[in-house]
């Protein structure tokens, strides 16, 4: 938030999920200028197909998995599956022992809604198909560069002192957009950004993650694990699927998978000789950097794997091998 005169931050909506660490491994953040405290580590529900009615079994046990294994930040959105992300995350949870007041929920309002009216609409409608009464954070998916930021973020203040949300976030904003963001907050501040940000896609992490520090906004990362390449997917030549070079082009373009590849194959040899999963390099990475990893799971036996990369910690001298063999600077 750029430094101006204006009142100190009250505490705003619900503060139930504040009661320190989600569980055994997983810590937790103080949100800035909320009572609320952020897991160091959730769970992303965008959708890659997966809610699709033939494969919504699977999702609702993944969910139900997650939940049991201690995770309780759970991100959606109303654009996942035009709510059935939300819809299904809110039945697991209602069924699940304290899934109800003890969840860290966040969901997001489309660039399609930033109109004040529509706002309001969106909220209520994510609310109502989570049957909750409110969210821990609410973030504003992307910029819309058609609406006046000034519009948006009233709106969203104004879900914030109703205590509808808990705190309020954006995702995908750049420096600038951050900054014009906080200047029409009068009462609470930005919390959250949310980018992609990984050892092989960091450009737009590392463009905000100054600032964000500087300013005290936590940055949410997703696609942490590079839509499995830091998971060690890909390394046995096996095609990669359609519907994933269209999400991660720059990834998989033809020009660079190959060196992309070649990377992470010395990233696979230096986890393998520090005694920990490829992923503990990839998550580790971001946690030193002060980012909160989002993870994408579509198998509840996903869930068990990212846990215990998540428990492996390599050592600070691991984490900068990694950093350079990212970079390519490791020759």
């Amino acid at each position: 938030m750029t430094p101006t005169a204006r009142r100190a931050p009250r505490t705003g909506g619900s503060t139930r999920p504040s009661k320190g660490p989600a569980a055994p491994g997983i810590g937790s953040i103080p949100l800035a200028g909320s009572a609320l405290r952020h897991p160091e580590l959730g769970v992303g529900l965008w959708g890659l197909g997966r809610w699709a009615p033939e494969q919504e079994a699977r999702t609702k046990a993944t969910i139900a998995r997650a939940w049991e294994r201690g995770f309780r930040w759970f991100d959606t959105a109303e654009v996942y599956g035009n709510g059935r992300s939300e819809r299904i995350l809110g039945e697991v949870l209602r069924r699940s022992e304290g899934g109800g007041p003890d969840a860290f929920v966040v969901t997001k309002v489309s660039w399609e809604h930033l109109r004040p009216s529509q706002v309001r609409a969106a909220i209520v409608g994510s609310l109502e198909r989570m049957a909750r009464p409110s969210v821990a954070l609410y973030l504003v998916h992307a910029p819309d560069p058609h609406v006046p930021l000034a519009e948006t973020m009233g709106a969203l203040e104004a879900l914030w002192r109703e205590k509808k949300i808990g705190a309020i976030g954006v995702s995908n904003f750049s420096v600038e957009e951050l900054e014009e963001a906080a200047r029409h907050l009068s009462e609470t501040r930005i919390a959250v950004n949310q980018v992609e940000y990984n050892l092989f896609n960091r450009e737009e992490g590392d463009a905000v993650r100054e600032y964000c520090a500087r300013n005290q906004v936590l940055v949410e990362a997703y696609t942490p694990l590079a839509r499995g390449l830091l998971h060690g997917r890909y390394r046995d030549g096996k095609r990669v699927p359609a519907e994933v070079r269209r999400f991660a082009h720059r990834l998989f373009e033809e020009d660079r998978l190959p060196e992309i590849l070649a990377r992470a194959g010395r990233l696979y040899d230096l986890a393998e000789g520090a005694g920990v999963p490829m992923a503990s390099l990839a998550l580790h990475w971001l946690r030193q950097r002060g980012a909160a990893p989002i993870l994408g799971m579509s198998r509840p036996e996903q869930v068990d794997s990212n846990l215990a990369a998540w428990a492996a910690r390599p050592s600070d001298d691991v984490l900068a091998r990694a950093d350079a063999i990212a970079r390519g600077a490791d020759a």
